[in-house]
Protein backbone atom coordinates (compact mmCIF):
# COMPACT_ATOMS: atom_id res chain seq x y z
CA UNK A 1 0.00 0.00 0.00
CA UNK A 2 1.23 3.22 -1.22
CA UNK A 3 0.43 6.49 1.09
CA UNK A 4 0.92 10.15 2.79
CA UNK A 5 -0.09 9.84 6.39
CA UNK A 6 -0.58 9.35 10.19
CA UNK A 7 -3.12 7.81 12.17
CA UNK A 8 -4.75 6.63 8.60
CA UNK A 9 -1.35 4.91 7.70
CA UNK A 10 -1.82 3.34 11.94
CA UNK A 11 -5.02 1.45 11.10
CA UNK A 12 -4.10 0.25 7.49
CA UNK A 13 -1.25 -1.24 8.42
CA UNK A 14 -1.91 -2.34 12.25
CA UNK A 15 -2.39 -6.38 12.30
CA UNK A 16 -5.44 -6.33 14.22
CA UNK A 17 -6.95 -3.98 11.17
CA UNK A 18 -5.63 -4.07 7.96
CA UNK A 19 -2.56 -5.56 8.46
CA UNK A 20 -0.61 -4.14 4.91
CA UNK A 21 2.31 -3.35 3.91
CA UNK A 22 3.31 0.18 3.86
CA UNK A 23 5.49 2.50 1.90
CA UNK A 24 5.03 5.51 3.45
CA UNK A 25 6.39 8.55 0.85
CA UNK A 26 6.57 12.51 1.60
CA UNK A 27 8.15 15.44 0.86
CA UNK A 28 10.04 15.79 4.63
CA UNK A 29 12.87 12.75 5.50
CA UNK A 30 12.78 13.93 9.30
CA UNK A 31 8.94 13.50 9.09
CA UNK A 32 8.97 10.39 7.25
CA UNK A 33 11.17 8.74 10.08
CA UNK A 34 9.41 10.20 12.77
CA UNK A 35 5.97 9.02 11.37
CA UNK A 36 7.43 5.24 11.07
CA UNK A 37 8.81 5.18 14.23
CA UNK A 38 5.54 6.25 15.70
CA UNK A 39 3.80 3.91 14.07
CA UNK A 40 5.97 0.56 14.65
CA UNK A 41 5.83 1.52 18.33
CA UNK A 42 2.40 1.06 18.23
CA UNK A 43 2.31 -2.54 16.23
CA UNK A 44 6.38 -3.91 16.10
CA UNK A 45 5.16 -6.85 13.38
CA UNK A 46 3.83 -4.31 10.93
CA UNK A 47 5.69 -3.90 7.53
CA UNK A 48 6.18 0.03 7.50
CA UNK A 49 9.13 1.81 5.07
CA UNK A 50 9.76 4.90 4.34
CA UNK A 51 10.50 6.96 0.39
CA UNK A 52 10.99 10.31 0.83
CA UNK A 53 9.73 12.35 -2.82
CA UNK A 54 8.16 15.57 -3.76
CA UNK A 55 5.61 15.47 -6.21
CA UNK A 56 7.76 15.88 -9.18
CA UNK A 57 7.65 12.56 -11.97
CA UNK A 58 11.17 12.17 -12.06
CA UNK A 59 11.34 11.89 -7.99
CA UNK A 60 7.98 9.56 -7.78
CA UNK A 61 9.00 6.97 -10.56
CA UNK A 62 12.69 6.98 -8.68
CA UNK A 63 10.12 6.39 -5.32
CA UNK A 64 8.36 3.81 -7.43
CA UNK A 65 11.45 2.15 -8.13
CA UNK A 66 12.88 1.93 -4.56
CA UNK A 67 9.29 0.65 -3.85
CA UNK A 68 9.69 -2.40 -6.58
CA UNK A 69 13.07 -3.81 -5.48
CA UNK A 70 12.71 -3.55 -1.21
CA UNK A 71 12.91 -6.47 0.06
CA UNK A 72 9.87 -5.58 2.51
CA UNK A 73 7.99 -5.76 -0.57
CA UNK A 74 9.10 -9.04 -1.76
CA UNK A 75 6.51 -11.41 -3.00
CA UNK A 76 3.76 -8.58 -2.12
CA UNK A 77 1.18 -7.41 -4.51
CA UNK A 78 0.20 -3.78 -4.42
CA UNK A 79 -3.64 -3.12 -3.11
CA UNK A 80 -4.11 0.42 -2.08
CA UNK A 81 -2.60 3.75 -3.16
CA UNK A 82 -3.41 7.08 -1.69
CA UNK A 83 -2.86 10.28 -2.94
CA UNK A 84 -3.15 12.92 0.09
CA UNK A 85 -1.14 15.83 0.53
CA UNK A 86 -1.71 19.44 1.39
CA UNK A 87 -2.67 21.77 -1.18
CA UNK A 88 -3.81 25.09 -0.21
CA UNK A 89 -3.40 28.60 -1.73
CA UNK A 90 -5.43 31.87 -0.82
CA UNK A 91 -4.44 34.84 -2.82
CA UNK A 92 -6.43 38.30 -4.21
CA UNK A 93 -7.04 37.41 -7.78
CA UNK A 94 -4.52 40.83 -9.09
CA UNK A 95 -1.92 40.03 -6.62
CA UNK A 96 -1.21 36.22 -7.67
CA UNK A 97 1.26 35.88 -10.25
CA UNK A 98 0.72 33.27 -13.02
CA UNK A 99 3.87 31.66 -12.11
CA UNK A 100 2.36 31.27 -8.30
CA UNK A 101 -0.99 30.17 -10.52
CA UNK A 102 0.57 27.51 -12.57
CA UNK A 103 3.42 26.61 -9.91
CA UNK A 104 -0.41 25.41 -7.74
CA UNK A 105 -1.44 23.30 -10.54
CA UNK A 106 2.13 21.84 -11.67
CA UNK A 107 3.03 20.71 -7.75
CA UNK A 108 -1.21 19.23 -7.02
CA UNK A 109 -2.40 18.01 -9.87
CA UNK A 110 0.77 17.44 -12.19
CA UNK A 111 1.46 14.83 -8.55
CA UNK A 112 -1.57 13.01 -8.62
CA UNK A 113 -1.49 12.43 -12.79
CA UNK A 114 2.47 11.19 -12.09
CA UNK A 115 1.45 9.37 -9.00
CA UNK A 116 -1.65 7.76 -10.25
CA UNK A 117 0.80 6.68 -13.40
CA UNK A 118 3.36 4.99 -11.20
CA UNK A 119 0.57 3.48 -9.26
CA UNK A 120 -1.38 2.14 -12.14
CA UNK A 121 1.93 0.65 -13.93
CA UNK A 122 3.07 -0.91 -10.80
CA UNK A 123 -0.84 -2.28 -10.00
CA UNK A 124 -0.75 -3.52 -13.50
CA UNK A 125 2.85 -5.39 -13.24
CA UNK A 126 1.47 -7.39 -10.06
CA UNK A 127 -1.74 -8.31 -11.53
CA UNK A 128 -2.18 -8.50 -14.89
CA UNK A 129 -4.87 -5.99 -17.24
CA UNK A 130 -7.10 -8.80 -17.76
CA UNK A 131 -10.30 -7.33 -18.14
CA UNK A 132 -13.27 -7.92 -15.52
CA UNK A 133 -15.69 -8.74 -18.22
CA UNK A 134 -12.98 -11.49 -19.49
CA UNK A 135 -12.56 -12.90 -16.45
CA UNK A 136 -10.37 -10.75 -14.56
CA UNK A 137 -10.37 -9.81 -10.63
CA UNK A 138 -9.98 -6.46 -8.84
CA UNK A 139 -6.59 -5.27 -8.98
CA UNK A 140 -6.49 -2.66 -6.27
CA UNK A 141 -8.00 0.49 -5.24
CA UNK A 142 -6.88 4.53 -5.80
CA UNK A 143 -7.90 6.95 -3.11
CA UNK A 144 -7.75 10.68 -3.43
CA UNK A 145 -8.19 12.55 -0.96
CA UNK A 146 -9.76 16.06 -1.91
CA UNK A 147 -12.14 18.68 0.00
CA UNK A 148 -14.94 20.89 -0.79
CA UNK A 149 -13.18 22.87 -2.97
CA UNK A 150 -12.95 20.13 -5.54
CA UNK A 151 -17.22 21.25 -5.50
CA UNK A 152 -17.16 24.65 -5.21
CA UNK A 153 -14.59 27.63 -4.05
CA UNK A 154 -14.88 30.61 -2.96
CA UNK A 155 -13.36 34.25 -3.48
CA UNK A 156 -9.43 34.46 -3.53
CA UNK A 157 -9.06 30.82 -3.93
CA UNK A 158 -8.96 30.52 -7.70
CA UNK A 159 -5.78 28.21 -7.39
CA UNK A 160 -6.33 26.01 -4.98
CA UNK A 161 -9.98 25.81 -6.65
CA UNK A 162 -8.76 25.09 -10.16
CA UNK A 163 -6.34 22.49 -8.18
CA UNK A 164 -8.61 20.57 -6.24
CA UNK A 165 -11.72 20.12 -8.94
CA UNK A 166 -8.88 19.20 -11.47
CA UNK A 167 -8.17 16.25 -9.34
CA UNK A 168 -11.87 15.44 -8.92
CA UNK A 169 -11.80 15.22 -12.80
CA UNK A 170 -8.98 12.98 -13.27
CA UNK A 171 -10.15 10.76 -10.41
CA UNK A 172 -13.58 10.80 -12.72
CA UNK A 173 -11.71 10.16 -16.06
CA UNK A 174 -9.39 7.23 -14.56
CA UNK A 175 -12.72 5.72 -12.73
CA UNK A 176 -14.11 5.47 -16.00
CA UNK A 177 -11.17 4.40 -17.91
CA UNK A 178 -9.72 2.11 -15.65
CA UNK A 179 -12.94 0.25 -13.86
CA UNK A 180 -13.13 -2.15 -16.61
CA UNK A 181 -9.73 -3.89 -15.63
CA UNK A 182 -10.70 -3.95 -12.48
CA UNK A 183 -9.36 -0.67 -10.91
CA UNK A 184 -11.40 0.77 -7.89
CA UNK A 185 -10.91 4.42 -7.96
CA UNK A 186 -12.43 6.52 -5.55
CA UNK A 187 -12.76 10.92 -4.45
CA UNK A 188 -13.23 11.34 -1.07
CA UNK A 189 -14.07 14.68 -0.16
CA UNK A 190 -12.75 15.81 3.19
CA UNK A 191 -15.35 18.05 4.74
CA UNK A 192 -14.05 19.38 7.53
CA UNK A 193 -10.62 18.87 10.08
CA UNK A 194 -8.55 15.81 10.18
CA UNK A 195 -6.61 15.04 13.35
CA UNK A 196 -4.83 11.86 14.67
CA UNK A 197 -6.51 12.14 18.38
CA UNK A 198 -9.53 10.87 20.14
CA UNK A 199 -10.53 13.68 21.98
CA UNK A 200 -13.52 15.55 22.72
CA UNK A 201 -13.23 17.39 19.88
CA UNK A 202 -13.82 13.87 18.05
CA UNK A 203 -16.50 12.07 20.15
CA UNK A 204 -18.97 15.41 19.67
CA UNK A 205 -18.27 15.02 15.92
CA UNK A 206 -16.56 18.43 15.62
CA UNK A 207 -13.57 17.27 14.24
CA UNK A 208 -12.50 14.01 12.03
CA UNK A 209 -10.84 11.41 13.89
CA UNK A 210 -7.75 10.35 11.26
CA UNK A 211 -8.35 6.44 12.62
CA UNK A 212 -12.04 6.87 11.21
CA UNK A 213 -11.02 8.24 7.81
CA UNK A 214 -8.19 4.84 7.58
CA UNK A 215 -11.02 2.68 8.71
CA UNK A 216 -13.26 4.24 5.34
CA UNK A 217 -10.45 4.07 3.36
CA UNK A 218 -10.41 0.36 4.87
CA UNK A 219 -13.60 -0.28 4.13
CA UNK A 220 -13.36 1.11 0.23
CA UNK A 221 -10.44 -1.16 -0.25
CA UNK A 222 -12.69 -4.11 0.40
CA UNK A 223 -15.17 -3.42 -2.07
CA UNK A 224 -16.09 -5.84 -4.56
CA UNK A 225 -16.90 -5.08 -8.80
CA UNK A 226 -20.48 -5.56 -7.72
CA UNK A 227 -20.87 -2.72 -5.96
CA UNK A 228 -18.12 0.25 -5.81
CA UNK A 229 -17.81 3.11 -4.14
CA UNK A 230 -16.69 6.43 -6.27
CA UNK A 231 -17.08 9.87 -4.32
CA UNK A 232 -18.20 10.05 -0.94
CA UNK A 233 -18.58 13.12 1.47
CA UNK A 234 -16.61 12.31 4.65
CA UNK A 235 -17.12 15.02 7.61
CA UNK A 236 -17.71 15.06 11.10
CA UNK A 237 -21.12 15.29 12.63
CA UNK A 238 -20.79 19.14 13.55
CA UNK A 239 -20.05 20.42 10.63
CA UNK A 240 -22.04 22.56 8.09
CA UNK A 241 -22.66 21.65 4.80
Amino acid sequence: MLFQGAGIARILSHPSHGNLAIALLARNPTNLTSLATSLRSSAPDAVIETFPTDTQPANLSAAFSSIRSHPSFKDLKLQLGVFSIKHSSKTPFLEETHEEFTKSLHDYVGGAFAFSQEFLKLLFEHHGETALADGGRKKGTLIFTGTLGAMRTNAQFAAYGAGRSSVRMLAQSLAKEFSEKGVHVVHAIANGGIKDEDMDDQRSGKTMSAEAVGRTYLWLSGQGPELWTHELDLRPAQEKF
